[in-house]
């Protein structure tokens, strides 16, 4: 079993891999029943979202942990993965600044997500 540190941890490096950018991590634990962690990372175009979204999936199952569910799929602007305690949004840019997640929970913590992340 991975816990949910790990999931996410595992999901920035996979989203960093494709160039995700914008990549912001949520402590949800306090504010939300929904979650430990929500990331919210920006793909350039539908394209880059998919193959984001793509590599999560991958790399996550490579651990051993399958999404529960997803909402969006090809051309798709915003897509939604639940893996239970970590859900995730891939979003175009318009979108992304459209649903201003980071706003709505503002009172969630910043998760430090640097260290996931290849050096530029």
């Amino acid at each position: 079993m991975t816990d949910s540190k790990q999931i996410l941890a595992t999901a920035v490096k996979a989203a960093d891999d494709k160039r995700g950018e914008d990549i912001v991590a949520l402590d949800m634990s306090k504010v939300s029943l929904l979650a430990d962690y929500f990331l919210i990372i920006t793909g350039n175009s539908e394209r880059q979202v998919m193959a984001i979204v793509d590599n999560i999936e991958d790399q996550l199952a490579i651990d051993g942990v399958q999404v529960r569910s997803i909402e969006g799929r090809k051309g798709s602007k915003w897509i939604l993965m639940d893996f239970g305690d970590v859900v995730i949004h891939v979003f175009t840019p318009d979108e992304r600044k459209q649903y201003n997640l980071e706003q709505f929970w503002q009172d969630a913590p910043m998760v430090d997500v640097q260290e996931w992340m290849a050096a530029e």
